[in-house]
């Protein structure tokens, strides 16, 4: 089996874009694979990369996996020093090859890495500082809330699906509206040193969380590396009375040395991985055992084969796996593809993004979770595709 030709989508993300490929063999089997740069604006540059992988596989076996990924990896000369533009492309066109695999022998794909660990995969709803379904779907877009009542009852509405676990970043929105600007810089956005009314606020909103989901609840309690170490531990040290299931991203993890510092000063649990990229980048968090969760985003840090190789390096420190999941319906099969196979799963992110309409129309099935767990989808590959309409309204390059 030859690959003959990659197709390149650039199409409406909801919150940027969704960078997806479609690698097609002289076999006629495809196999769809998604870049993770889903928001912020790092999408055209996911799409052009894909575009200079593609020629570089054209002629090679889907089949050989590894062979591909050491390929791309060390003939790229300055993606070898990491960056996620490259390794998200990369992680295309890998998970597109491991989908097309699981076409060829008819089987999904967490039956080629191991086989089903997992047989239900428990999920948490992401992001509720942004709504869950009700506002959500009303307006078909994600609301930033302000007020503690509000985490009171959005958390309401999650326990209310079945959902045993949340997530929430309570720095994220600032004391008074300002008005919805996902992951863009707002003039009051809590950033960096703390006043002590932006602490007390962040502790009443996730203290409403608690009193909602009851003992109960697992609440993760999420940052997204807004506050310096200083202030990440003095928080981290306020909420310990909420028994918070892990603290994810309190400060920006490209110095691990600070993550020390901030387990030195408080007990919660400590998780990261979205900005971190390939095994090298997740080692020396490993060695240091510094974090109780990895959160390595398939999309973006290397695809099924790297991400794989992630899991079973944390498996070796004790360290727990939750694939961070902030994408399309591609990026969200492969992850469950290779959930259902680590013994060191913990929990499955079910972003709020994921209720958007365009989300749920850009796939070819919709995947979702009941009563807070997902089944993993039977198909063979990774169980999804772009739907029609998606690679009708994208925009395509075609590599041959």
């Amino acid at each position: 089996m030859k690959i003959t030709s990659v197709e390149c989508y650039l199409a409406d993300g909801g919150l940027g874009g969704f960078v997806t490929v479609k690698v097609n063999t002289d076999e006629g089997i495809s196999g769809f694979g998604e870049a993770g740069l889903a928001y912020g604006k790092c999408s055209e540059a996911a799409f052009g990369q894909c575009q200079d992988f593609a020629k570089m596989v054209i002629g090679m076996d889907p089949f050989n996996t590894e062979e591909i990924w050491e390929h791309l990896h060390r003939h790229t000369f300055w993606g070898m020093g990491g960056g996620v533009v490259v390794t998200s492309a990369m992680a295309a066109i890998d998970t597109a090859c491991w989908d097309i695999k699981g076409k060829a022998l008819n089987v999904p794909v967490y039956k080629l890495i191991g086989g089903k660990t997992n047989k239900k995969l428990r999920a948490y709803a992401s992001q509720l500082q942004f709504g869950w379904r009700t506002l959500i779907e009303k307006n078909d877009a994600l609301t930033l809330l302000y007020d503690p009542q509000d985490y009171y009852d959005v958390v309401k509405d999650a326990v209310a699906e079945g959902y045993d676990a949340v997530k929430i970043d309570p720095v994220f929105a600032p004391l008074e509206d300002a008005g919805m600007a996902p992951f863009a810089t707002q003039g009051n956005q809590i950033r960096g040193c703390y006043r002590e009314h932006d602490l007390k606020r962040s502790v009443e909103r996730i203290a409403a969380a608690r009193e909602a989901g009851g003992p109960d609840l697992d609440i993760i309690v999420e940052i997204h590396s807004l506050l310096d170490a200083n202030t990440a531990a003095i928080l981290g040290k306020a909420l310990e009375p909420y028994r918070i299931m892990y603290y994810e991203e309190p400060t920006m993890p490209c110095n691990p040395d600070v993550f020390k510092h901030i387990k030195s000063r408080c007990s919660l649990p400590l998780a990261t991985g979205e900005r971190s990229y390939t095994r090298w980048g997740f080692r020396q968090f490993f060695e240091d055992r510094t974090l109780d969760v990895i959160q390595p985003d398939l999309a973006n840090t290397g695809g099924i084969t790297e991400t794989k190789k992630i899991c079973d390096m944390a498996q070796v420190y004790d360290v727990g796996v939750q694939i961070h999941v902030c994408g399309g319906p591609i990026a969200t099969a492969a992850a469950l593809q290779v959930e259902a196979a680590i013994p060191n799963f913990v929990i499955h992110e079910e972003h709020n993004a994921n209720l958007l309409k365009v989300f749920k129309e850009a796939g070819k099935y919709y995947h979702a979770p009941v009563n807070g767990f997902y089944d993993v989808p039977e198909l063979p590959g990774i169980g999804q595709e772009m739907s029609e309409k998606a690679m009708a309204t994208a925009r395509r390059v075609v590599i041959e």
